[in-house]
């Protein structure tokens, strides 16, 4: 039985210890929190756990297995570099680390400890992106021409980080998984509002096989919206995250182009045919994927979404900041 040590017990905090503590083959020993009131709250809702105001007495524990930081990320380097040190496998709330550079330090360090870093991009784990990732893989789409996703809603606002770090990093990570291409360039606008921070952002991602991504995050929407739109040359995808019924939607629409001679080169033709929408199992994702960095540990297997994954999507999140400071000139990652 793998023992958890969870550092954090704020929003995300008693999802984590419920999670692990559903699975067969690990348990949550120990929940650290400088909030009292929080550590007594996870005390209540898990009777015998050993509770600290102390991480240390987390990363040290020889009776803990693995420790999961669910921290502002301003703390993730620090905390999961002491994990490491000592000999604990490490899930760490997206996003992974504050800048690259850290992130390739605990990648390294992982790897020379043999131990597993995953990175909790928990959409990865949902039922709807496991069909579109299904759906593509098969070439339903055929060649992806674009990716655009919209993620806003009115709040919550971060006092450490600006929107793109606190939204972009769930829709970039699915984008990773789904397109698994690496972009070439990244390219930011956006604009603060209510703090010094940024509450809305507009983001471009360019790839070298001619796919291009649009992402729209924003603090101060009216509505609460979660849409993906992904265009191919066969079919197109909807993804809404807000509808309970038909998430996934697969539309047989698009334009074909045929080439004749004469006075002109190329004749387009709209096609409008079929809307399907695929069944999406129920379940919760995190469950799913507890359970499957328990696996990856007792099994030697690596994570799809390991440090590297986090790394990839830190990149473009420091890729963004540079270009917002640079009137949105698109960056090279």
């Amino acid at each position: 039985m793998l023992k958890v040590g969870v550092i954090g017990y704020g929003y995300w905090g008693p999802n984590i210890v419920r999670n692990f503590n559903s699975t067969e083959s690990a348990c949550v020993a120990a929940v650290c929190d400088r909030n009292r009131g929080a550590l007594a709250r996870a005390v209540k809702n898990c009777p015998g756990v050993a509770a600290t105001t102390e991480s240390r007495d987390i990363v040290t524990s020889p009776d803990i297995d693995i420790v999961t930081v669910i921290t502002p990320v301003s703390t993730h380097y620090e905390l999961a570099r002491a994990a490491l040190l000592n000999g604990k496998h490490v899930f760490v709330e997206k996003p992974f680390t504050s800048t690259a550079a850290q992130a390739e330090e605990l990648i390294g360090l992982a790897e020379r400890k043999r131990l597993k870093i995953m990175v909790d991009h928990t959409f990865l784990f949902t039922s709807a992106v496991r069909k579109m990732k299904e759906i593509i893989d098969d070439g339903v789409l055929g060649d992806l021409y674009y990716y655009d996703s919209t993620r806003v809603n009115l709040g919550l606002f971060q006092h450490d980080v600006n929107v793109i770090w606190d939204l972009s990093p769930h829709d970039f990570s699915i984008m990773d998984y789904l397109i698994g291409e690496k972009p070439v360039g990244v390219s930011a606008s956006g604009r603060a509002h209510i703090n010094a921070k940024e509450d809305i952002a507009y983001i471009m991602v360019y790839f070298p096989n001619n796919i291009i991504a649009h992402f729209n995050v924003n603090w101060l929407s009216p509505v609460k919206l979660r849409t993906t739109l992904i265009g191919g040359e066969k079919k197109m995808l909807v993804w809404n995250d807000m509808d309970a019924d038909e998430k996934i939607k697969v539309y047989d629409r698009g334009v074909d182009i045929t080439t004749r001679e004469g006075l002109y080169d190329l004749l387009v033709s709209y096609r409008s045919g079929d809307m399907w929408a695929p069944k999406v199992d129920q379940g919760e994702a995190l469950r799913i994927e507890t359970e499957y960095f328990i696996d990856c540990i007792l099994n030697d297997q690596r994570p799809f979404n390991d440090g590297e994954a986090g790394l990839r999507v830190v990149r473009m999140l420091e890729a963004c900041d540079e270009s917002l400071r640079n009137n949105c000139r698109m960056v090279t990652i």
